[in-house]
């Protein structure tokens, strides 16, 4: 290559001269230094060459018209100067002044020729200086030729060495791209620029950080990220591109930063994603360890914990904490480096940096240099041993608060090689406990809400079903396992006259306290037109009178929008079952009908005439009778249980039957078995499960008489109860049961109409029962004391447990009931 002489200067910068002898044929014979410096030839390359072959293509169209060109230089005797451009050995063009010199001899010929060359004026070594000495690593790639041109930064394993290549050679020279080493992606990019002759970026993947010597994940290191700038290179004459150009950068701050906004992106959905306060404090640490710490520890308050509001504003001086949840970079699901369990409490001394987090209400970093955190530590043995043995150096104290309200405190661990946290970090902690707070207090907050709703809805509910003799009961109740917290389901056993018994299972549309109060509002008003013995129908239709009037009488936006949206009601069921009959008379408004197993082992679902929801009004409910073999199984139940996702209603009844058609077991047995069969582990509505298998009073506990309407018929009546009740043994109930037939004979005689019947039924009680034609229903009055009549409903009440009336298709029935004997 030519080489650079030191010659005139120019604005008092030096230029390079090559100088080079050619003979008359044009042929090189001498080469200089210089000349090898400018052209890249050495003196072997280039002597016996033909000098044109340095010119590059144009040159001689690009020479002045006025003047000799310099090929035609080389056969006169005129000396002649000018631009031209020469051709590097590696192929790129070199900007030179040219002149040559004829070398004449005797006779005045030319003998040959002496040429030099001026490299381009001092701007332009400037930018070869400024390439050669920049801070930052630059590069050229020659397409033609494929090689590299590195500056000083960029030389000795800079980052362009590395991604081009690991084959060294001496700065400022070539070096060829050694491709087993080499970064394809940067690669392709290079390819790209030049063939597409746009500018790219590229930005090579940061290393994964390699695991520490126990075998756990490394904290959070700060990674050395580059980025590249990439443009084309063109040839000034012909817009060519000859070759790529590229800058290294230092990004390693960018890249932390965006880490940082990607862990406080992915905070936004990893914590927080359940109402359960251990859960959201396990998520931040899960979520810290090991991209900002080796161990992560969270403690609350144990207030918290049971939903309750903790003290506002800052804690003061020591405070008891209870582990929720740790972290650490260690590998398998233990926690060696923790000096606390989970669940366990700790005392935190006022100096401890958690302590004094908590006081100033702001994170604390510390370290084992500070004399706060030496004292800390040496106050507790377990903690002492875990600091010596895992190399705990750095320690980060964040406050949980949300809401103004302290909940507890996250401490951030680094070990071993870590580097120690910095003020960048504690930003990220903070940031990270504050969106983990508004998750815990979130999750606090539900908890006291579900607990509220859940005693208030337990409340509502019966706690033991009352005795009777009509069924053997058995139930289940499940809150919704998810968000939607408590509802409105509901059922009911309510004992009636004559042993029979009403089985009531209803659902409140909606979820939380204003469906569970509602449902208990249902519920009462159940119970009341129970005890009025209405037949199931005409229940149905009071009790739908009564949720339009809720309905009318709520004006609250929520009411409102229920209106709005036609969540205006509830659905019930139904059932009354008389065990005399063995005949079960059931209505529905809306509800999910029953499933029934006989002792033959048929189960089917009841087909029953659906009525409305509670609350549409306007429409007619109607009564279905079954008459069922005793021991036959009712299935009662709430959409909760049959209604899922995957599957509709009439799917869901299919496997009820199917889980009801196994063998025979007790009642309790069987609900877990269908709870089993057709729940998930976490239900996502409120299940109410009711099961009842009947029972049948034989005629040995019956007896029936039909009287007429004839006053003297009543000593006959009180006769034939004695009869009985001497039958069945009862004959120290003799005297209050006659006294009783007495009283409810003759006002049915007197005040009633033909038919007249008198029924005993002994099951647990004793129950006496007059019917007769009429609606008119009896009631007590206070008799004065000169009035003959009046009294006898009043000592029918004061010597038996109860009485009451009773509306029937025929008439009325009057009934009272009395305790059996002792023995």
């Amino acid at each position: 290559m030519a080489t650079f002489d030191q010659g005139s200067s120019h604005y008092g910068w030096s230029a390079d001269v090559a100088t080079v002898t050619v003979d008359e044929g044009g042929v090189i014979t001498g080469w200089s230094e210089g000349a090898r410096r400018l052209l890249g030839h050495r003196a072997p390359e280039a002597v016996g060459r033909a000098a044109t072959e340095l010119l590059l293509d144009g040159s001689e169209a690009a020479s002045s018209p006025t003047s000799a060109t310099p090929l035609a230089s080389l056969t006169g005797c005129d000396e002649w100067s000018g631009p031209a451009a020469l051709r590097h050995r590696d192929g790129h063009r070199v900007e030179v002044t040219l002149s040559t010199h004829p070398s004449l001899g005797a006779d005045g010929a030319p003998r040959g020729f002496v040429l030099t060359a001026v490299a381009a004026p001092a701007e332009p070594r400037m930018a070869e200086w400024s390439f050669a000495q920049a801070s930052i690593p630059l590069s050229t790639h020659t397409t033609a030729s494929g090689s590299w041109q590195l500056n000083a930064a960029a030389e000795g394993g800079g980052p362009v060495a590395e991604l081009a290549g690991e084959e060294a050679s001496e700065p400022g020279s070539e070096r060829r791209m050694a491709a087993p080493a080499a970064d394809e992606g940067f690669l392709r990019c290079v390819r790209r620029v030049a063939e597409e002759a746009e500018p790219m970026r590229y930005e090579p993947p940061v290393p994964e950080p390699t695991s520490t010597p126990d075998g756990g994940a490394p904290a959070s290191v700060r990674q050395r990220a580059r980025v590249f700038e990439l443009w084309p290179v063109r040839d000034p004459a012909t817009g060519e591109v000859v070759g790529v150009g590229t800058a290294a950068f230092d990004s390693s701050d960018q890249h932390s930063a965006r880490q940082r906004l990607a862990l406080l992106q992915e905070a936004g959905t990893c914590i927080g994603t359940s109402l359960n306060v251990t859960r959201t404090a396990q998520e931040l640490a899960d979520l810290a360890v090991p991209r900002l710490a080796d161990f992560v520890s969270v403690d609350l308050l144990d207030s918290v914990l049971r939903g309750e509001e903790p003290v506002p504003g800052p804690i003061d001086a020591a405070v008891v904490l209870r582990r929720v949840a740790h972290q650490s970079s260690a590998e398998g699901e233990d926690v060696p480096e923790a000096a606390i369990d989970l669940g366990e409490i700790d005392s935190y001394p006022p100096f401890s940096p958690p302590a004094r987090c908590l006081a100033d209400g702001r994170p604390v970093l510390s370290g084992v240099d500070a004399p706060d955190f030496a004292r800390w530590i040496a106050g507790h043995k377990t903690r002492t041993a875990r600091v010596e043995e895992y190399g705990f150096h750095s320690v980060m104290a964040t406050p949980l608060r949300a809401r103004g309200i302290t909940l507890g405190v996250a401490v951030f661990v680094r070990a071993g090689d870590s580097p120690p946290f910095e003020q960048d970090d504690l930003i990220l902690a903070e940031e990270l406990a504050g969106r983990a707070a508004v998750g815990v207090d979130n999750a606090r907050r539900y908890t006291r809400e579900r607990i509220n709703a859940l005693t208030l809805q337990r409340s509502l509910l019966p706690r033991d079903l009352p005795k009777q003799a009509a069924v053997e009961v058995a139930y289940r109740y499940l809150p919704a396992g998810t968000g939607a917290g408590v509802g409105g389901d509901w059922f009911d056993v309510v004992p009636l006259s004559g042993t029979r018994v009403a089985l009531v299972v209803g659902d409140v549309v909606g979820h939380g306290i204003q469906a569970s109060a509602t449902m208990g509002r249902l519920r009462t008003a159940v119970r009341t037109l129970a005890d009025v013995d209405l037949p199931p129908d005409e229940l149905l239709t009071h009790l739908d009178d009564l949720v339009i009037h809720l309905t009318s009488d709520d004006d609250s936006v929520e009411g409102r929008i229920r209106d709005d949206t036609g969540e205006v009601g509830a659905t019930c069921l139904y059932a009354v079952y008389d065990p005399v009959s063995r005949v079960c008379t059931i209505a529905s408004a809306g509800h999910v009908p029953p499933v029934v197993l006989l002792p033959d082992g048929t189960v089917s679902v009841v087909e029953l005439s659906p009525g409305p929801l509670l609350g549409v009004g306007g429409l007619p409910f109607e009564s279905t009778e079954l008459e069922l073999p005793e021991g036959s199984l009712l299935a009662f139940c709430t959409d909760g249980l049959i209604e899922a996702r995957d599957r509709d209603v009439g799917l869901g009844l299919e496997k009820l039957c199917e889980a009801l058609a196994g063998p025979v077991a007790p009642l309790e047995t069987t609900c877990d078995t269908v709870l089993k069969a057709l729940l998930p582990d976490s239900p996502a509505d409120d299940v109410a499960l009711l099961l009842a298998r009947t029972r049948a009073l034989h005629a040995d506990q019956v007896a029936a008489w039909s009287l007429p309407s004839d006053p003297s018929v009543v000593a006959d009546a009180r006769a034939q109860a004695s009869r009985q009740l001497a039958l069945w043994g009862l004959e120290d109930a003799a005297f209050v049961t006659e006294l009783v037939v007495s009283e409810l004979v003759t006002n049915a005689i007197r005040y009633g109409a033909v038919p007249i019947g008198l029924r005993l039924i002994r099951d647990r009680t004793l129950i006496c029962e007059v019917s007769d034609a009429s609606n008119t229903a009896p009631h007590l009055r206070r008799a004065r004391t000169y009035d003959e009549g009046g009294r006898g409903l009043h000592m029918v009440a004061q010597l038996t447990q109860g009485w009451g009336t009773r509306q029937t298709a025929e008439g009325k029935t009057i009934w009272a009931e009395q305790t059996l004997p002792a023995g």
